[in-house]
C-alpha cells in the first residue's frame, strides 16, 4: 500500500510537471500540433493528473484502514489482509481511480460530477479522522495502564504528547495540502461569478502546488 501511495504521488507530481512543460513548450512555439491534437494531448495529461489525485486519496484511506486492523484486531490481522486482499484491493483502487478520472474529465463542467469529487475528499478526510483518533485514544489508554500498574507511577504526558503531535502531523498536512484544491471546487459549484470566488480562483496553480507539496511530504 505504502509502495502504491508512492507510485501515486510521484504520478501527481510528474504529470504536474508534463503539463507544465507541454504548456511552455507550446507557448514559445518550440512544439507546434493542431488545435484538436493539443486538446486530446490536454485531456489525457488532465486524466493522468486526476487519476494520481484519486489514487493518492484513496491509498491514504487504506493505510488508515490497514494500520486500524493492525492495532485492533492484531491477532486476526494476517487472516483479515491476505495477500489475495491487498492485491484485489490495490487493483481496484487504481480501476476505479483510472475510470472515475474518465468520467471527471468528459464531464468536468458537471456540478454533479464536482459534488461527487469533493464528497469523496470529505469521506476521505471523516475516515481517517475517525480512525486515527480512535488509534491515538487506544494508544493513550495503553500508556495509562502501563504507567499507573508501575510502582511508583510514572507519568504518561510525553507519549501522549508524541501521539498527539504525530497525528496533528498526519491529519493537518492533509487538510491544509489538499483543502484549498477541494474548496476551490466547492466555490466552483456554489458561486462561480462571485468577485470573493473569482479572486480565488486566480490561486488555482498555487493549489496544485500544496497537492504536489503533500507528494514531497
Amino acid at each position: 500500500f505504502i509502495c502504491c501511495l508512492a507510485v501515486s504521488d510521484m504520478l501527481v507530481s510528474i504529470s504536474n510537471l508534463a503539463e507544465m512543460l507541454f504548456m511552455l513548450l507550446l507557448e514559445h512555439g518550440v512544439l507546434v500540433m493542431r488545435p484538436s491534437i493539443v486538446r486530446h494531448m490536454d485531456s489525457v495529461i488532465d486524466m493522468l493528473i486526476c487519476s494520481s489525485v484519486v489514487s493518492s486519496l484513496s491509498f491514504l484511506g487504506v493505510i488508515a484502514v490497514d494500520r486500524y486492523i493492525t492495532i485492533f484486531y492484531a491477532l486476526r490481522y494476517h487472516s483479515i489482509m491476505t495477500l489475495q486482499r491487498a492485491v484485489v484491493t490495490m487493483a481496484s483502487v487504481w480501476l476505479a481511480s483510472t475510470v472515475s478520472s474518465t468520467v471527471l474529465i468528459t464531464y468536468f463542467r458537471s456540478n454533479t460530477i464536482l459534488l461527487c469529487l469533493i464528497g469523496f475528499f470529505l469521506f476521505m478526510l471523516v475516515l481517517m479522522l475517525v480512525l486515527y483518533i480512535h488509534m491515538f485514544a487506544l494508544a493513550r489508554h495503553h500508556l495509562h495502564s502501563i504507567s499507573s500498574q508501575q510502582k511508583p507511577p510514572t507519568a504518561h504526558r510525553g507519549g501522549s504528547l508524541k501521539g498527539a503531535v504525530t497525528l496533528t502531523i498526519l491529519l493537518g498536512v492533509f487538510f491544509i495540502c489538499w483543502g484549498p484544491f477541494f474548496f476551490h471546487l466547492i466555490l466552483i459549484v456554489t458561486c462561480p461569478t462571485n468577485p470573493f470566488c473569482t479572486c480565488f480562483f486566480s490561486y488555482f496553480n498555487l493549489f496544485l502546488i500544496l497537492i504536489i507539496c503533500n507528494s514531497v511530504i
